[in-house]
């Protein structure tokens, strides 16, 4: 079963950082490889399911025009809305993946941190959506921490087992480290533009 909303309402009692996102060194150095590991410089609509207090949709917000943020708690949706009060290309959203899955398509859509939150069965549906929803030429990344979370359905090693076996897309990248996995799929075998401009 995946874990509901009071879980994530209970982490966010008293405590407006519950990851330590803003002070942690570990979860900074992450950021920064994952906004390094975006082998575009810019892309036009971006997704990015369980954005948490906004400190990584702050950064996916320089490399797109426009931003679509989503989260199952609402202390987390005021929160990302703080945080990206001066970006007018950037939305949040209070949702529930699977289902509350946006309309439209995606060059780029950022699983960081969800997937392990979810069962399986729910893990694959959002895989589909995720894939149904890409431009012919989009990507998705995926971060996940690997070791077991209490409570939890899955591990990070479990969630990007399922991305390998079920995306039916190219791997670009694949970053792996003791406590961390962070890998990149593409639409087509190349993402170079030698001619990108940012809009």
């Amino acid at each position: 079963m995946s874990l509901d909303a009071q879980y994530f309402a209970e982490l966010y009692a008293g405590n407006d950082d519950p990851w330590a996102f803003r002070t942690r060194w570990y979860e900074r150095r992450k950021r920064d490889l994952v906004y390094a590991s975006l082998p575009r410089q810019c892309y036009a609509r971006v997704f990015e399911p369980a954005c948490a207090n906004g400190e990584l949709s702050a950064l996916l917000a320089e490399r797109c025009a426009s931003l679509v943020c989503q989260d199952i708690d609402a202390t987390a949706v005021a929160l990302a809305r703080q945080r990206l009060a001066d970006v007018p290309h950037a939305s949040v959203e209070q949702a529930h993946l699977p289902a509350d899955w946006p309309g439209g398509q995606f060059d780029l859509i950022v699983l960081s941190e969800i997937g392990y939150y979810l069962d399986p069965t729910d893990w694959l549906q959002v895989i589909e959506r995720a894939v149904a929803s890409l431009t012919y030429d989009g990507g998705l990344l995926a971060c996940h921490w690997r070791h077991p979370i209490a409570g939890c359905p899955q591990d990070g090693n479990e969630v990007h087992a399922l991305l390998a076996e079920r995306l039916p897309l190219y791997r670009q990248l694949r970053h792996e480290e003791a406590d961390f996995v962070l890998e990149y799929w593409a639409c087509q075998p190349s993402v170079v533009d030698l001619d990108e401009t940012c809009p």
